[in-house]
């Protein structure tokens, strides 16, 4: 259901009951609803970011109210419009929700991935004709844009905004990652299972190879040493360890089979993807199943040597730690029970459980890791879906501020050029949507929120309230000629630490601003729904990223 079609509000379903046929529409509502909906609702229905929709929840609910939850949105929720949805695709929609019967799931194998792996071009050859970068001065200066709604990646130069070129990618791609050892070569994944590698030397970027790993899949990483790439799938449930330099399947890890955190067993899909210097690691965090694997790709056979359980329900995204022992422990987001888990990847256990709050939903995306003078503490963060609030923790693992931001966020992010925590509000409603606020990193307080409105746009101080820099925005319509509030999100450092880049998810453009102010630079244009920034160098440091 597009980038923000991330939770149905439950409070917002809890409405009686009755039936509903679902007219003309000639949606494929099966297909619609793999698409855009089972990501956040599970494949069988069962929930998890978003509600659990199966018949049993939702039978007795009214009808017509689904309906127009699912055209018009559920106000306080990430619940998002679809205006593109007719009535009764709306209604069809319900209808099959209502009497959804279930459906087998398959079974992720070696063989089905195998078969689905593409050679494009000659890498060897590349990688002799061209030694160094055609198209940029370094290839670390080379940013990713996932344009979620074109199904494909833009390359541009991180150090002035030039798009270097663009390519089919698959639907919805979810993640952009690189190979810190060999930084020219970067990997992509969408939401429909395709990864694939390019190599940022060659003129345009052009495409080594691409393997179908599944149907609908989200996280992917690459070991520290460069020689291996793993995905993870929501379906078929399971984590696919590939070739790093080939793409090639080496083994599948399926999770058709585990033992969830209430006790049952069934299939779990698999959400974050997360490598790490501290050793020979890579883990999978199995969604449904409360768990983190952890395999050592450094043993014959690649196996799973910890197995850490009872993180919670409904795992999520993660990042890791920097400063001393970096990358020794993981954050994990559990939002079905609103903590963040503490992975220990040199005990192969989990340390604590930090609480971010009640129906908080914690979503760090790639969250926040830095040290603090002040405190004399490395310090970690996130944002929350549910909760206007920051949520920030020290080397003890204890939250020692809950800041309040004006909505619901996905991102939050900081590098050491910069001063402050960068956090967006893109879950929010229409009047906060279009803010970041910059959370200086010493005194833990929201040092200035920018706001970008429809024909100007302002960086302020919140308590006095004084306007510190402003610029003019340009304008931009629906296809309907009303005047579109940018939703943004995702601030990425580029530019050798110098600039912040912010996507204008709606806008179909990039806002670049000063690291170290706030400060408005200019716009990149030209792009369509632009949702995940990935700059190659500032990922070169970052564990895990």
């Amino acid at each position: 259901m597009r980038l923000n079609k991330l939770v149905m509000s439950v409070a917002a379903l809890a409405v009686v009951s009755s039936g509903l046929y679902a007219g003309k529409s000639s949606m494929d509502v099966e297909k619609a609803f793999e698409r855009e909906c089972q990501g956040c609702h599970g494949p069988n229905l069962e929930g998890g970011v978003g509600s659990d929709l199966r018949p049993a929840v939702t039978k007795n609910k009214n009808s017509q109210v689904l309906a127009d939850i699912i055209i018009n949105g559920a106000p306080g929720t990430a619940m998002p419009p679809f205006p593109s949805y007719s009535k009764e695709d709306a209604d069809k929609m319900v209808d099959y929700i209502q009497h959804f019967k279930g459906k087998a799931m398959k079974q992720l194998t070696l063989e089905t991935v195998t078969a689905g792996w593409k050679t494009l071009n000659d890498r060897a050859a590349f990688f002799k004709k061209y030694p160094q970068a055609a198209d940029v001065k370094k290839n670390t200066d080379i940013c990713f844009v996932t344009e979620r709604d074109a199904e494909r990646v833009a390359f541009l130069d991180g150090t002035n905004g030039k798009i270097l070129s663009k390519h089919p990618a698959g639907f919805a791609v979810h993640v952009t990652v690189t190979n810190k050892r060999q930084p020219r070569y970067a990997y992509s994944i969408s939401r429909s299972g395709l990864v694939t590698m390019f190599d940022l030397n060659t003129p345009g970027q052009q495409k080594i190879a691409e393997v179908q790993v599944g149907t609908d899949s989200r996280g992917l990483a690459v070991s520290p040493d460069g020689k291996f790439l793993m995905a993870g799938n929501y379906v078929p449930g399971g984590a696919i360890l590939l070739d790093a330099m080939t793409l090639e399947p080496l083994k599948v890890y399926p999770t058709s089979s585990v033992i969830k955190p209430n006790g049952d067993i069934g299939s779990s899909r698999v959400a974050g993807i997360f490598d790490t210097p501290y050793g020979p690691y890579i883990a999978f965090a199995l969604k449904d199943g409360g768990r983190v694997y952890i395999i050592d790709y450094s043993k014959p056979g690649y196996p799973i040597v910890g197995d850490i359980p009872n993180i919670g329900d409904i795992l999520h995204d993660g990042f890791l730690n920097e400063g001393k022992e970096i990358g020794r422990y993981l954050f994990i987001a559990s939002q079905g029970s609103d903590v963040v888990g503490v992975v220990d990847f040199k005990t192969k256990s989990l340390v604590t459980k930090i609480y971010t709050g009640p129906g908080s939903k914690p979503h760090p995306g790639q969250g926040s890791s830095w040290y603090s003078n002040k405190l004399d503490s490395q310090l970690g963060a996130t944002v929350n879906m549910n909760v206007g609030q920051v949520t920030i923790w020290d080397d003890n693992f204890d939250v020692i501020r809950q800041i309040p931001v004006s909505g619901g966020g996905l991102f939050i992010g900081t590098s050491e050029h910069t001063p402050f925590l960068w956090a967006d509000n893109v879950l929010g409603g229409p009047d906060v949507w279009n803010e970041i606020h910059l959370i200086h990193k010493e005194h833990l307080e929201v040092d200035r929120i920018i706001k970008v409105g429809t024909t100007q746009g302002t960086v302020t101080n919140p308590v006095t309230k004084k306007v510190l820099y402003k610029w003019k925005v340009p304008t931009v319509k629906d296809k309907n000629g009303k005047v579109i509030v940018p939703r943004i999100l995702h601030a990425e450092p580029a530019n050798h630490g110098y600039w912040t880049m912010i996507s204008e998810w709606n806008a179909g453009r990039i806002g670049i601003y000063e690291a170290k102010t706030g400060k408005f630079v200019k716009y990149i244009t030209g792009l369509t729904t632009p949702t995940f920034t990935y700059s190659i160098e500032h990922r070169q440091t970052i564990p895990g990223a």
